[in-house]
């Protein structure tokens, strides 16, 4: 995982690359895996999902859900398993607080608890079997029918001042296909990621993918482009996902898939260089969740007075860390 919330890149800009004529699909629907047990944050996630850990004050699957809903994806389905009923409960209503909170006048509040619900119109399926993120993509295949659609994962969270789903769907439009978002990691983290092999496209930010390895050992990955958790798929995917065999853990990996379809030329990838926070490693959820309070208004100014007097400490004796701890 990044120990970083963000890393850059250059641009690539190679002209007299034509993207392929084609009437563009709207993209409606996303499709939101959630069905990992989160093993890394026991014992935490014994009894509550992992995708419903707080991220300040809202869980993290939430800002994945505006993401989408800032993009124009106006149905979204997550893909559960057990233990996930919070995450069912969480975008739904909840009528008596509606109602306390309703006698109470407390508005602010009211809207807070009313909005999960509001965001799309949000469906919910179980995976069963954990067979790998392949198969959940492949569990949605009911629900997608031929349709183009988006995949984002709950582990990765996108800054919402950033536009990358938008971006990508842009992308759908005039390419077609598939197109995956890519990030550039350092050489030594490669083989925690799906990476890509790339050519220029001729459009500044936008690379062809011409081949997809699943965590690749840094002397054999070709490039240093890691696929982050943003996808957007043709239903072609679910084709090739019926057949592909058991990947890297024995399982079902939509990187497979996709490389199955890069080798026919249909998937272009999108270089991020924006903020992105990733909520799946315990350090990182926990910059996450700094950072955030950090950008927020009506937390930043105090919290970041006390995070300031805090690390000074740090630098102090152990009795002056009990002191900030306490």
């Amino acid at each position: 995982m990044l120990s970083s919330p963000y890393t850059s890149m250059s641009r690539m800009i190679v002209p007299h690359a034509t993207p392929t004529p084609a009437a563009p699909r709207a993209v409606r629907k996303a499709v939101v895996p959630a069905a990992g047990l989160g093993t890394r944050f026991l014992p935490a996630t014994k009894a509550t999902s992992k995708e419903m850990l707080p991220v300040v004050d809202k869980p993290a699957i939430q800002y994945v859900v505006e993401e989408a809903a800032a993009a124009g994806l106006d149905d979204v389905l997550m893909i559960t398993g057990r233990h996930k009923r919070a995450i069912e409960d969480h975008f739904d209503h909840a009528f008596e607080l509606e109602q306390a909170l309703t006698a109470k006048g407390d508005t602010v509040r009211l809207d807070a608890v009313r909005d999960p619900a509001r965001l799309a119109d949000i469906h919910h399926i179980r995976q069963g079997d954990p067979l790998g993120l392949g198969h959940a993509v492949l569990c949605a295949r009911h629900h997608v029918g031929d349709q183009p659609f988006a995949v984002l994962l709950g582990d990765d969270l996108i800054d919402p001042r950033e536009t990358l789903l938008s971006r990508m769907l842009e992308v759908r439009d005039r390419y077609q296909g598939s197109v995956v978002a890519l990030m550039e990691v350092p050489p030594e983290q490669i083989h925690l990621y799906g990476c890509a092999a790339v050519e220029p496209s001729g459009e500044d930010g936008v690379v062809r993918v011409t081949g997809l390895v699943e965590k690749p050992s840094r002397a054999d990955a070709p490039s240093r482009y890691a696929v982050i958790g943003r996808y957007v798929l043709d239903p072609a995917v679910f084709g090739i996902l019926e057949h592909v065999p058991p990947g890297r853990g024995g399982e079902i990996q939509l990187t497979d898939a996709l490389q199955e379809l890069a080798a026919g030329g249909t998937v272009h990838g999108v270089v991020f260089d924006g903020l992105r926070y990733d909520t799946g490693d315990k350090a990182d959820y926990l910059r996450t969740v700094v950072q955030l309070a950090c950008d927020r208004p009506d937390l930043g100014p105090e919290f970041t007075a006390w995070l300031k007097e805090f690390a000074a400490g740090l630098e102090g004796t152990g009795a002056e860390r009990g002191r900030f701890a306490a």
